[in-house]
């Protein structure tokens, strides 16, 4: 890993050290919490005790959150050092708190590290895990770099940090086992609403992303349709989980997330209006009742994982 003389933003020498403030920024302990959740889901989905597997499930939310999550932020991070000197200077890398190659050494080991400890909560997991790293890797290194098309990069950021950690959690409370087709039904679909949840996050860095050839949503659509395109796909996964929770008699549960979407709807009505604006403002208060419905639909299908 050497240093590019080129590289107008590559800071300090292979011989400096970042310090342990700078690396944990750079893990982001903020973006943790959606695979942690996920996994909190598949958990409670998977029907078994969870006193009884408290040591699985906190292995597991670290899997989930501080390593395979903190990994794919130190590698979006290393290959985005460019776009963040243009849209978030102040981040570890561009500012040269984690200088050198430190911040590609740090994604990398985290991915061993992530391995290790996904390989001793069984096979399911572990498969689950190959394939979530295996995505965020695609997403932000070169060659496929899928972050360059919003289309592809927020359907692989959705399915590893929803459906993936979603699978992860029922299959390790499963001593490994696959999970029922229910469970594996609603992780997919919530992990397609999250797609809509990416495009969001995409809203503040339009004018980085433009330059550096990133095409976000926003970028190929325009922030109005982008924004469209989030809201329907956050709302139409849930209206099938409502559905199938009706299918299956889940009656309660499904009038729970029917009651959470219609209030991500009327917020909705004003990301509409104002979505460079409003972004922010709807991941904050709109997202937050998409994770609860994730709960409420967890709860429901327990029953068939007992």
């Amino acid at each position: 890993m050497s240093t590019e003389s080129n590289d107008p933003i590559w800071p300090g020498s292979a011989a400096a050290y970042p310090s342990p403030s700078a690396v944990l920024e750079l893990l982001k302990p903020i973006t943790w919490f959606p695979p942690m959740w996920a996994f909190a889901c598949g958990v409670t989905s998977s029907g078994a005790p969870i006193v009884a597997n408290v040591y699985t499930a906190l292995v597991g939310v670290i899997l989930a959150g501080p390593l395979v999550c903190g990994m794919s932020q130190a590698c979006n991070d290393w290959y985005d050092r460019h776009v963040d000197a243009i849209n978030e200077p102040q981040r570890p890398i561009p500012s040269g708190r984690v200088p050198g190659a430190w911040g590609l050494a740090i994604a990398v080991a985290w991915t061993v590290l992530s391995l290790l400890v996904a390989a001793t909560l069984g096979t399911w997991v572990l498969i689950a895990t190959v394939v979530a790293v295996l995505l965020a890797w695609a997403y932000s290194a070169p060659p496929l770099r899928l972050k360059r098309n919003g289309w592809w990069g927020n359907a692989a950021c959705g399915f590893s940090y929803e459906s993936l950690a979603w699978i992860t959690g029922a299959a390790a409370m499963l001593g490994g086992a696959l999970p029922p087709a229910q469970v594996l039904l609603l992780a997919v679909l919530y992990g397609v609403g999250a797609h809509g949840i990416m495009t969001l996050n995409d809203f503040k860095a339009i004018k980085g992303d433009r330059e550096m050839g990133i095409y976000s949503l926003p970028v190929l659509l325009g922030a109005d349709r982008a924004a469209q395109v989030a809201c329907a796909t956050m709302a139409a996964p849930q209206f099938v989980v409502i559905a199938l929770l009706v299918s299956w008699g889940r009656l309660v549960e499904a009038g729970v997330v029917a009651l959470l979407l219609i209030g991500q709807l009327l917020m909705m009505r004003r990301f509409l209006r104002a979505p460079i604006a409003d972004a922010a403002w709807y991941s904050g208060f709109g997202v937050p009742l998409f994770v609860l419905g994730m709960m409420a639909s967890a709860v429901a299908v327990r029953v068939f994982a007992a």
